[in-house]
């Protein structure tokens, strides 16, 4: 028997419940039903001071941040288009792998990542969706066969954070699936060759 899989998901704005919050969270909810453990990382979870190459001094909050990817076997990230490409916010956050750069599995080394794009049109979202993924590329990720790119110009949440919008749904489990199903392969792997 495989261990049960822990995901964590990053992503967000300052405003509480933004969109691309809530698209972060029916991932994280699609990858708890398929027997994932879950961790998010949104909004207030996500005020770090600047990553500084060299500067070993860590807030608890980064610590925090540092220990769940050291941890996770694997990892959805979801960001807001902030002028075509992902929010300051968000890449911070990712800045901080670098610590991980000596460990056993160094960055994000044969995880699954998932990722999402948010903006307020479509050429907003498909640039900042391959910037994603490019940098999942960079921290030797695996981005999922499947990317979603919400156009939130529209309204495709309800008041409760429900995702209304049935394509967006889709895009989103999906992506939450297959992270953890890439996740229950490795360890699968990891099991055999023990």
């Amino acid at each position: 028997m495989t261990k049960r899989p822990y995901i964590v998901g990053i992503g967000g704005t300052m405003r509480e419940g933004s969109s691309s919050e809530r698209a972060l969270l029916v991932s994280l909810r699609a990858a708890e039903a398929a027997g994932a453990e879950i961790k998010l990382f949104a909004g207030p979870d996500l005020i770090l001071p600047m990553y500084a190459p060299g500067d070993s001094g860590r807030t608890p909050e980064a610590q925090q941040l540092i220990d769940a990817l050291r941890r996770c076997n694997g990892l959805i990230i979801s960001t807001p288009a902030y002028h075509g490409s992902i929010s300051g916010m968000v890449k911070n956050a990712l800045d901080y792998t670098e610590d991980l750069r000596t460990d056993k599995r160094s960055y994000l080394d044969g995880l699954g990542v998932g990722c999402i794009a948010c903006a307020a049109g479509w050429q907003a979202a498909g640039q900042t969706l391959a910037a994603l993924r490019a940098v999942a590329h960079a921290l030797r990720g695996w981005p999922t066969p499947l990317g979603a790119m919400l156009n939130t110009s529209q309204p495709m949440f309800d008041v409760e954070g429900n995702c209304t919008d049935l394509s967006a749904k889709f895009q989103l489990k999906t992506i939450g699936n297959q992270v953890v199903e890439f996740a229950n392969l490795r360890n699968a792997q990891s099991a055999r060759a023990a």
